[in-house]
């Protein structure tokens, strides 16, 4: 590749600058990067969302490990206190109680699926069912590179969560996963109260 000559106008220009810059002093320059990387970045502020995990033991000299992260859904969902009889959740568990209806919230977006579901579950409850089916879907098996991460199976997470808010908390007495036979990990069991 050759390099071509500048022009008249173009060297003007370039003299104009060169006499209006300043020389860049490198000892200082690097003097004040080192003491800029030198000093403790401030931490940031580090605030739980919904939940802790408990602190480990430490034995003397090490530092406390704290994480903020979520159990995973599976583990809080099990963990839930049992509202309704036993031996019927059990057998709701194993997949042997037949769903009275079920919702397919499966490719919705999040502002789709929450009205579509409220209307389900309320109208569920006032037709008189007891168990109805909410298919999430598993989710997708990729990040799409955007700027801010997607939880895997947005609509399996938020689900519950719904389920938990009002208007819903009042109508549902408990969620599980569904059984493999009904969808498995892609899907939750409702049990509804009984209106009153």
């Amino acid at each position: 590749m050759t390099r071509r000559r500048l022009r008249p106008d173009e060297l003007e220009l370039w003299r104009k600058v060169t006499e209006k810059a300043e020389r860049l002093d490198t000892g200082a320059a690097m003097k004040q990067a080192l003491e800029v990387t030198r000093a403790d970045p401030p931490q940031p502020r580090v605030t739980p969302r919904f939940e802790t995990l408990p602190k480990p033991a430490v034995s003397k000299g090490q530092p406390a490990i704290t994480r903020d992260v979520l159990h995973p859904l599976a583990e809080r969902l099990s963990k839930a206190q049992v509202q309704m009889d036993r031996k019927a959740f059990d057998q709701m568990r194993r997949g042997k109680l037949k769903p009275e209806g079920r919702i397919d919230l499966h490719g919705m977006t999040l502002d789709h699926a929450h009205p579509a579901l409220t209307r389900f579950i309320l109208s569920s409850q006032a037709s008189g069912k007891r168990l109805v089916l909410v298919i999430t879907g598993k989710g997708k098996s990729r990040d799409e590179g955007g700027p801010i991460p997607v939880r895997f199976g947005v609509l399996r997470h938020q689900v519950p969560q719904w389920l938990s808010m009002a208007p819903l908390a009042q109508a549902v007495l408990q969620i599980t996963p569904a059984n493999i036979r009904h969808g498995g990990t892609g899907a939750y069991y409702v049990y509804l109260r009984k209106r009153r």
